[in-house]
């Protein structure tokens, strides 16, 4: 059951939220983001604005004050609409960490803001690269609650938590250098493989900013299930803890193959040196469950890079791509420097690729393991929703 948004310490510290009725079609004409598309809109009935201190995944209807960065929201169907000075939108708070845009914290209050990914995070924009203007600044109108004052909030709707004990299917892990290195054009190469084998496939995009560009990506490539961690209530994955990282990708894996595909690509946001990628990585449940790492980048120098952390992680190397084998001095620069496969797009998604064909036939259904249970310290998804909607708000940083 949803804890009630604002509690009776926090009221007296900080003041009775203002409530206001939302109408049904109110909410309709509001452009509903890329986060909000597992979220039942229709149990909407008001509106907190004022005393309120907005939690990670907190449903937030808010009005477009100066456009910038983003001029287009991602809509839950994945059409971009534009985005004009006035436009109510309907957003998730949360945070981003995308060094080729913006560093973003979750803001102590119902301040303006910042629309800081296309696919609806509000937050509080710290830093942004050098190309990227100023982000779309918003002003939040009120958080959207229930008709009995419970904030809505994206775990509420994650996917329920499987067994996780059946069979395993081969899984292939894309990792890379850093944001922009080529990894989700490597997995759904990858996942385009796969089917030209004739098998069912699984992907996932396990960690990262709310948005839809790597499913729909993975979708065209012909993946059978498609997921990412939005649908385990998450709406960046930036700032949670090991063991809640660890979590979203137990809880992807396990519904992948409980939906009997042959083979699952999970893509990681970002690069080996970021904080959640880093921990994930080195997670005992994640080595459990990869089976061969592809890491992509974009030079020869960064490849050696990753495949020399990988190999101290202990995680079993697929190959490398990405960027980088756009460049055919590149690509020999890193075959003679690496001694692993250098795979462009071309070879993965062929039907036959020698590295691939090995990992499947090494996994073949009479070799298949099975699925290592949960450990303790890893959340089920239904304690993982309990956990967001009790915690108390982390401040921003100044």
């Amino acid at each position: 059951m949803h804890k009630p948004y604002i509690d009776a310490s926090e009221a007296t510290a900080r003041g009775e939220p203002d409530v206001q009725p939302i109408s049904a079609t109110r909410v309709e004409r509001a452009k509903a983001a890329y986060n909000t598309r597992r979220m039942d809109l229709s149990a909407a009935r008001v509106l907190l604005a004022g005393a309120c201190v907005p939690r990670a995944g907190d449903l937030l209807l808010a009005t477009v004050e100066r456009i910038g960065q983003h001029s287009r929201l991602e809509l839950s169907d994945g059409r971009r609409a534009t985005l004009h000075v006035g436009d109510e939108i309907l957003v998730c708070y949360g945070e981003r960490y995308a060094p080729d845009q913006f560093e973003a914290r979750l803001p102590p209050d119902l301040s303006p803001c910042d629309l800081v990914a296309a696919g609806g995070i509000a937050a509080k924009c710290g830093a942004r690269h050098a190309r990227m203007k100023a982000p779309t600044r918003i002003r939040p109108v009120g958080l959207v609650a229930d008709a009995e004052g419970r904030v809505l909030n994206l775990a509420t709707w994650a996917l329920p938590s499987t067994g996780g004990t059946g069979a395993r299917p081969p899984t292939i892990v894309v990792a890379g250098t850093m944001m922009n290195a080529g990894k989700t054009t490597a997995a759904s190469m990858l996942v385009l493989g796969l089917k030209r084998r004739g098998l069912r496939v699984g992907a996932a995009k396990v960690t990262g900013t709310g948005a839809g560009g790597d499913r729909w990506s993975l979708t065209d490539a012909g993946a059978d299930h498609v997921v990412d961690f939005t649908d385990a209530g998450v709406a960046s994955t930036f700032g949670l803890q090991r063991e809640e990282v660890e979590s979203v990708f137990v809880q992807l894996h396990a519904h992948l193959s409980a939906c009997e595909v042959d083979a699952i690509v999970i893509e990681v946001a970002d690069g080996l040196l970021q904080r959640e990628t880093a921990m994930l990585l080195a997670s005992p449940a994640f080595r459990a469950r990869c089976d061969a790492m592809l890491f992509a980048a974009g030079d020869p120098l960064g490849a050696a890079s990753g495949v020399a952390r990988l190999r101290e992680l202990g995680l079993p190397l697929l190959g490398v791509g990405g960027l980088l084998t756009a460049s055919p001095l590149g690509v020999e620069e890193a075959r003679s420097l690496l001694g692993v496969p250098v795979l462009d797009s071309a070879q993965l998604g062929a039907p036959d690729c020698e590295p691939i064909d090995a990992l499947l036939a090494d996994r073949s259904p009479d070799r298949a393991t099975r699925m290592p249970a949960v450990s303790a310290g890893v959340l089920a998804a239904r304690d993982y929703v309990k956990w967001v909607q009790g915690r108390p708000m982390a401040m921003a940083a100044s």
